[in-house]
């Protein structure tokens, strides 16, 4: 892997670590349905420019096929995670978020038939430890906003991990650009009906915000799948964990949020785990 590789998948975890942050801001002065939707369709109007610079081939039946079929999942793994990051710091939230890849190689075992070594079980265990570190001060007490952040964040690393297990099973094969429009206008369009209910007048500033935020998810899509174009998945995953550093920086920024020493601990554990799936 090159240096020039591995800068654009630092580039691009940043850029999606910024999106999240001023889609957190925003859902602070906007419905939760109403920002989420706002997100998906700036980005989607944001990702048809870049499809028509780009001019891919047409999508084949199966990419057609593949890609439609991500949508409802795009859109419970998006909203579990958004509503998350509304109710916990974003450190926090985004550290839960690591468990994806130890799902993803434990679903690969149970649904695809993959060869489950002791590896996978570690870093489960080692997943599961950190969670539990990370959420037991969160778990004082009854059932509030924060107890409910936890839980969509773990489903959003559920979800997320279905996600890439349906797109290795299908096999798509498609032009990042048509990927991404896919992923953008698809929850758009599902999300439209509920979000007219939520509706409420917005500023030329909040339409500007939100139109950085789709340029923003756009641009971090784009880098990272160039990225992952030009070296494999196992030696670029650690660097995702460097969403830790921009989230923690901009909690602290933007929303006045010190994790807790109980969420640096649980990162531990959780990317050990992560990483000694990565290299099984």
């Amino acid at each position: 892997m090159t240096a020039g590789t591995a800068l654009r998948a630092v580039i691009g975890i940043a850029l999606l670590t910024v999106m999240d942050a001023v889609i957190k801001a925003q859902m602070q002065q906007h419905p939760f349905i109403l920002a989420l939707f706002m997100r998906f369709a700036a980005g989607g109007l944001c990702a048809l420019i870049v499809l028509a610079l780009a001019r891919p081939a047409f999508p084949t039946r199966e990419s057609l096929i593949g890609n439609t079929l991500r949508i409802p999942l795009v859109v419970l793994t998006a909203g579990s995670f958004f509503y998350s990051i509304s109710q916990l710091p974003l450190a926090e939230a985004l550290t839960l978020s690591f468990l994806a890849p130890v799902f993803v190689a434990l679903l690969g075992g149970l649904l695809l038939k993959e060869k489950l070594d002791s590896r996978i079980f570690q870093a489960l265990g080692f997943g599961l430890a950190g969670m539990l570190v990370m959420v037991w001060p969160r778990l004082q007490g009854g059932v509030t906003g924060a107890e409910l952040g936890v839980a969509a964040a773990l489903f959003s690393a559920v979800s997320y991990a279905f996600n890439l297990i349906l797109l290795r099973r299908i096999a798509v094969k498609e032009h990042p650009a048509v990927i991404v429009a896919f992923q953008t206008c698809g929850p758009a369009l599902c999300l439209a009906i509920p979000a007219w209910f939520a509706f409420m007048p917005m500023t030329a500033r909040d339409l500007f915000v939100y139109v950085c935020a789709g340029m923003l998810g756009v641009a971090g899509h784009l880098t990272l799948t160039s990225a992952f174009a030009r070296a494999p998945a196992s030696r670029l995953a650690p660097i995702e964990y460097t969403a830790l550093i921009w989230a923690s920086l901009l909690g602290f920024a933007f929303f006045d949020e010190i994790p807790l020493w109980t969420t640096y601990a649980g990162a531990l554990l959780i990317v050990a785990g992560a990483i000694a799936v990565s290299r099984r």
